[in-house]
């Protein structure tokens, strides 16, 4: 959208179908334009997101002296080789903790001297533990206000003492991907040892960050929760194609299986390198019928009409589970959301946020300090909900117009962060009572 209003109204959805060409992964376009900042070479990147998360990291990656020549999706990068050209920096990374937390590993051995801050939500977001194990290898970080958590100051050091790092796993999966993408330039001649202290949540994201790093000439040796990088460098792989976004992909999907589809998406399929596909899985589980192909994924709603409630562990896929929470509003029985703490610490609290808004919704909400229990709602209300500045919240939350009402969402322009298309997309794919243009109808008075 050109101009977004302070409050979208999603008219209620009668019935969606149609395909969807999905924007690119944001957790695998961030990962590929360091990667290839880092690797030797140029790296033509294509199909990549274009969102303020990626443009959050190219610009930072730009500052850093890294040229990266395209616009939009298609983009060129001439790799530095493992050492950054600019040597002191000050470095804007607003809410995209993909970037914050690889950046802060890149550059704790980098031998140069960088301030990382954010918005005020990221100096919210905890960063201790990866601090920790940066600083536990002989890097000089500093925290510039509170004890664990951005801004952070890195100072020059180039060597590491010692060849073993250990990082808690249980706050977020990208300390470890960072700690492992910065590894192998900073390795001592044996490699690196990293060691997972503890449960480690999303792991389907640490199997992408290997694949990557793979794809970039490094291959990673894992003994279950134990990781030995060698010492190398990166090799630009020439060309990467960017899967599309699994994590757009479950609104879609949910839409499908809630409004009659079927909905198809394209750019992510069986083989994904993403975690989040399984999703696909959890809306099979409950009722819809789920078609998996090559570079595809359609879902529709069950012959029966009835979604089922169901008791699950999210731990392997946190961000896709936010989309189930809304789909528990039309299940027949309640659905429990567990090993869901991560959610605590994304771009707002969305354990407290999700069960807020589901309450404004008609649903009934248990929470805990882990975990949500959805008793799916008798009758669904009008209502505006809000978003947090949180893009997954806004996207989520549009769904309940399936269940006959309008819904109005305060700030829709939130889903910028990386999915700047959303509403439009949705608008084509629904049919409303109105007509109307679901992505241009600012609340009515």
């Amino acid at each position: 959208m050109s101009a977004w209003p302070p409050v979208l109204t999603v008219d209620p959805i009668h019935h969606a179908s149609g395909v969807v060409r999905l924007p690119g992964s944001k957790s695998i376009s961030n990962r590929v334009l360091l990667l290839a900042a880092l690797a030797g070479g140029d790296t033509l990147l294509e199909g990549l997101l274009d969102a303020d998360d990626t443009r959050v990291m190219r610009t930072a990656l730009a500052t850093l002296g890294v040229i990266i020549v395209g616009e939009d999706s298609r983009v060129s990068v001439s790799g530095c080789g493992g050492a950054f050209p600019v040597r002191e920096a000050e470095l804007f990374l607003g809410n995209a903790g993909t970037a914050f937390r690889s950046l802060t590993a890149a550059l704790a051995f980098s031998g140069g001297r960088y301030r990382l801050d954010g918005v005020p939500r990221m100096r919210e977001r905890p960063i201790g533990d990866l601090v920790d194990a940066l600083n536990a290898l002989g890097a000089r970080i500093e925290y510039l206000d509170r004890q664990g958590f951005p801004p952070l100051q890195i100072q020059p050091i180039t060597a590491l003492t010692s060849g073993k790092a250990t990082v808690r796993g249980d706050v977020s999966s990208q300390y470890l991907t960072g700690l492992l993408i910065a590894a192998p330039l900073c390795a001592p001649p044996q490699g690196l040892t990293i060691t997972v202290d503890g449960p480690l949540i999303s792991r389907p994201y640490i199997d992408m960050t290997l694949a990557l790093m793979r794809r970039f000439g490094v291959e990673v040796a894992r003994h279950g929760d134990e990781f030995i990088v060698p010492r190398g460098e990166y090799a630009a792989p020439g060309r990467l194609q960017v899967e599309g976004d699994a994590s757009a992909a479950s609104y879609f999907l949910a839409l499908g299986a809630l409004a009659g589809g079927p909905v198809r998406v394209l750019g992510v399929g069986r083989d994904s390198a993403q975690g989040d596909v399984r999703l696909a899985d959890a809306l099979a589980s409950i009722g819809a019928r789920i078609t998996l192909g090559d570079g595809f994924i359609e879902a529709a709603a069950p012959a029966s009409g009835r979604l089922h409630g169901i008791d699950a562990d999210f731990n392997h896929i946190p961000d896709a589970a936010m989309t189930l929470a809304v789909v528990a509003l039309f299940a027949d029985q309640p659905t429990t959301l567990r090993n869901i703490g991560s959610w605590r610490v994304k771009e707002t609290d969305r354990i407290a946020a999700m069960a807020n808004e589901l309450r404004r919704l008609g649903g009934q909400v248990d929470e805990g300090a882990d975990w949500l229990r959805i008793h799916p709602a008798a009758r669904l209300r009008e209502a505006t909900v809000e978003t947090y500045d949180d893009h997954r919240m806004a996207m989520c939350l549009s769904l309940a117009a399936a269940g006959g009402v309008p819904v109005h969402v305060r700030d829709p322009k939130c889903v910028s962060k990386t999915y700047p298309t959303y509403f439009d997309e949705l608008a084509r794919l629904v049919s409303t009572g109105s007509e109307r243009n679901v992505a241009c109808d600012p609340v009515r008075s």
